[in-house]
């Protein structure tokens, strides 16, 4: 992480955690008050993670900020989106994914589109350790932390408030690491969380062309960030044009994909090809 971006961090969270004791509050305290997880705030208030717009909103209401705190405070925020090292590099243990993970942790409303490799919060912790793994300067014990860290996030799945919705080609149900046995536990994690009331689980099939060529895979967090991911790291973007941009993005495709009972006899079939493969091997 570039560190004029490092330095600007740490300046938003020393004020936050100054507006915190001025209020009286302890981090669980606000973190109750706001409506967010504890450990966010206390990333935010350390330099160690960039809050969404929508959070940030959040921990000025709870703090009772007066128009002029509160302007402050995102007037921060936005000289962290704007310092010039806008992208964000593999975590300080050098494994890609935390910047990701805080994101859809802070977020409320989770669209994800991916195109070859599922969405991190889908992912099981045999399918993430691979995916770690493939990482630069990656090492056993960093792919360890790593892996348990993601599986604790994606508890955010289960908890009231919140929505997501996945879309992902046919493509990503069959490009696979590991073994058959993987996948099958994999896939069985999907149907699972399929029937989730607060998640929508959608692929779009090979016998429908997609709307538009995808490029990459992204991760909108509410209405206020979306995080492109790469080989390298991953890349916040909060500029709302761009936002815009790749919710509409996001639209055609879920427009594209088929849900609901459609998605389950899809996964089952996929399913039943891995027992198949299986048994040949």
């Amino acid at each position: 992480m570039g560190s004029e971006r490092q330095e600007r961090m740490k300046a938003l969270g020393a004020r936050l955690r100054g507006l915190r004791a001025e209020a009286g509050l302890t981090g669980a305290g606000l973190a109750q008050r706001a409506g967010v997880g504890q450990p966010t705030v206390s990333k935010v208030e350390n330099g160690r993670m960039v809050p969404s717009f929508d959070v940030l909103d959040r921990l000025s209401r709870a703090l009772g900020l007066d128009d002029s705190s509160a302007r402050e405070v995102r007037d921060l925020l936005v000289a962290v989106e704007a310092a010039a090292d806008a992208r964000l590099a593999p975590d300080d243990d050098g494994v890609a994914g935390a910047v990701l993970d805080d994101a859809v942790r802070s977020a409320r409303l989770v669209r994800s589109f991916q195109c070859v490799v599922l969405p991190a919060m889908l992912q099981s912790a045999e399918y993430a350790r691979h995916v770690f793994q493939s990482a630069p300067n990656s090492t056993t014990e960093t792919v360890g932390r790593a892996v348990a860290a993601r599986v604790e996030r994606q508890a955010v799945l289960y908890e009231p408030g919140r929505e997501s919705v996945f879309v992902l080609t046919e493509a990503v149900l069959r490009t696979w690491p590991g073994t058959p046995t993987l996948m099958l536990a994999q896939l069985d994690r999907l149907l699972a969380i399929e029937s989730l009331n607060s998640v929508r689980l959608g692929v779009i099939p090979w016998r429908t062309p997609v709307p538009v060529l995808p490029r990459h895979g992204f991760t909108l967090c509410d209405q206020q960030a979306v995080v492109v991911e790469s080989f390298t790291g991953e890349q916040l973007l909060a500029d709302l044009v761009e936002v815009a941009t790749y919710e509409e993005t996001f639209g055609q495709f879920e427009r594209a994909a088929v849900f609901g009972h459609e998605v389950r006899e899809l996964l089952l079939r996929v399913m039943k090809e891995f027992r198949n493969h299986s048994v040949e091997e």
